[in-house]
């Protein structure tokens, strides 16, 4: 690895912190403005605008024939979503209360698209119908989102508004805070890139596959904005932003990324059979798993947290011990299908059960 890229990475990742503080800055603001609720800002501009770059990319390798990259990369950036990116922000943050509406319909609905993605792909193609059907998806939630977000209870809207007074908003003019989350945007797509640049051509040297590379190298670092932004959110207490926009990425990533670039391939979206048999059921599967975490007083505590950044790391050191055929594979997931998930449902009954009481 050259000086160079190390010095392209950290560039990267300076430009990923500033473009979160602004884009939460303005994010915020807006909320109180229109009255709409943060977690509803989070679902939608937020996690639209910090989702930009996994479209970028995606996009780009469909375009360059590395359909693998385009695929890996949200199924990938999914994963990452809820194990890395809610984990940290529930460590840093202390734990992150889920509003309500996240555990009641945001997240089944993002189970139910990361369903939805698994059996349109079993065929191991996403043709140009299935990518009309998932972008035609997303603009029917993003419509239902906003025109129900305007129905809220104005006590509500109070409430939310409390965070960020309206009367200081009013001192300063609307397109100082439309420019902060702009300005926020343009950091977070940059430094992504940067980002992504300098740890595929760190990765690459070692001979990693396209799959791979897209599930963890490029997945990670198109996360970047995500992670930045949710763990400011989280710390500044904009805890429904951190979590609305892990939500909504997640859901703009398998129905806006995914659907755009299906759209875009000639022939298709490869999806290959190591993706279908394993990747796309472990993100299934993780989706599915936020549920019994925040049904437990609607609360992903910081030992939760630790568990989801523990998955995680599980994950990545089963994709690396089967990228470089290492013996322990096979002794990995023995201990992994016999010991740590069922301590784990063991645990999460153990908890449940306690919150019932």
């Amino acid at each position: 690895m050259t000086i160079g890229t190390v010095l392209v990475f950290m560039a990267g990742l300076a430009a990923l912190v500033a473009g979160a503080e602004l884009l939460v800055r303005g994010a915020s603001a807006i909320s109180a403005r229109t009255g709409l609720s943060p977690v509803v800002i989070g679902l939608t501009v937020v996690a639209f605008g910090t989702s930009t770059p996994e479209l970028a990319v995606s996009v780009s390798a469909t375009t360059g024939g590395d359909g693998a990259i385009a695929v890996g990369n949200v199924i990938g950036s999914n994963i990452a979503n809820v194990l890395v990116i809610l984990g940290v922000s529930a460590i840093v943050g202390g734990g992150l209360v889920v509003a309500q509406r996240l555990v009641r319909l945001d997240i089944p609905l993002m189970i139910g698209a990361s369903i939805l993605v698994w059996v349109l792909a079993a065929n191991g193609v996403l043709g140009q119908v299935e990518g009309l059907i998932l972008v035609g998806l997303l603009v029917v939630y993003t419509a239902a989102t906003v025109i129900g977000a305007r129905r809220e209870s104005p006590e509500i809207e109070a409430e939310y508004a409390e965070a960020v007074p309206v009367d200081r908003l009013s001192q300063r003019p609307v397109l100082v805070d439309l420019g902060q989350v702009l300005v926020g945007l343009v950091g977070l797509v940059v430094g992504g890139r940067w980002l992504v640049s300098a740890a595929s051509t760190a990765a690459e040297a070692f001979g990693v596959s396209d799959l791979v590379i897209g599930l963890t190298v490029v997945a990670i670092g198109t996360s970047m904005p995500e992670l930045a932004t949710s763990i400011v959110a989280a710390l500044r207490g904009e805890r429904d932003i951190a979590v609305g926009n892990v939500v909504g990425s997640n859901l703009f990533n398998l129905l806006g990324v995914l659907g755009v670039s299906a759209l875009v391939a000639p022939d298709g979206l490869e999806v290959l059979a190591s993706a279908r048999n394993f990747d796309l059921p472990v993100m299934t599967v993780v989706a599915v798993a936020c549920l019994p975490f925040l049904f437990t007083g609607h609360l992903l505590a910081r030992w939760e947290g630790a568990a989801f950044v523990g998955f995680y790391t599980l994950y990545v050191s089963h994709l690396v011990l089967d990228a470089t055929g290492a013996a322990l594979l096979d002794p990995f997931r023995a201990a992994v299908t016999l010991f740590v998930l069922p301590l784990t449902v063991l645990t999460l009954v153990v908890v449940w059960g306690r919150e019932r009481r």
